[in-house]
């Protein structure tokens, strides 16, 4: 991870901690009033899809470009799987081993961005697989779109490439984070399916 993509998750998490303290009241206000408590898994629940939020949006969002930067020659990439041919080119300008080029671990980073978005998809939304890859997808298209119309006109120009790969990438991210998600609620119902079983075997036992 480079400096520029550590200092954008330092504002990310920023503008995160200045967006919960303005939703934090309300919602504390809401669960007073409906459940005469606090409900800590709902507050938890909004604090972290907050953070993905801001994070995921520093991380793609900035650095913005400041009056010294250069224009990019290349604004639209639309050839998929180009980001293969690119580890290979970078192997050969400057070798090593393919997993440690900066192409790949890009490349994992935008696989990573979106597995957050897929967990909380099966288990906070309900989705199934198909709409968490159109959710994934679409949430994908929308950040590419902003990149190339330079964040809707509000930055200077273009200064990240609409991707295809990227496309791509998010959006089995998403699926992937799915998986994972459906693996957690399958792993947490499993003991309370295990309980009534042997409750009933003891049932069984004592009327004999």
């Amino acid at each position: 991870m480079t400096n520029a993509q550590l200092t954008a998750l330092q504002y990310g998490f920023i503008a995160f901690l200045a967006l919960w303290a303005v939703v934090l009241v309300p919602q504390l206000i809401t669960q007073l009033a409906r459940h005469g408590g606090l409900r800590l898994r709902g507050l938890a629940t909004t604090a972290a899809v907050l953070l993905y939020g801001c994070m995921t949006l520093a991380v793609v969002l900035l650095p913005l470009p400041g009056p010294g930067s250069r224009r990019l020659g290349q604004t639209v990439q639309l050839h998929p799987f180009q980001w293969i041919a690119d580890i290979h080119t970078e192997l050969l300008k400057h070798g090593g081993q393919w997993f440690m080029t900066q192409t790949f671990q890009q490349a994992c980073l935008n696989v990573l961005l979106f597995v957050p978005l897929g967990v909380f998809a099966r288990i906070l939304w309900r989705r199934g697989l198909t709409g968490t890859a159109l959710i994934g997808f679409t949430a994908s298209l929308l950040i590419e779109f902003m990149q190339l119309t330079a964040n809707f006109g509000t930055a200077p120009f273009v200064y990240r490439i609409f991707d295809v790969d990227d496309l791509m990438n998010n959006t089995f991210g998403a699926v992937a984070g799915w998986v994972f998600g459906a693996l957690l609620l399958t792993l947490r119902r499993s003991p309370v399916d295990v309980q009534p079983a042997r409750s009933e075997r003891v049932h069984f036992a004592e009327t004999r």
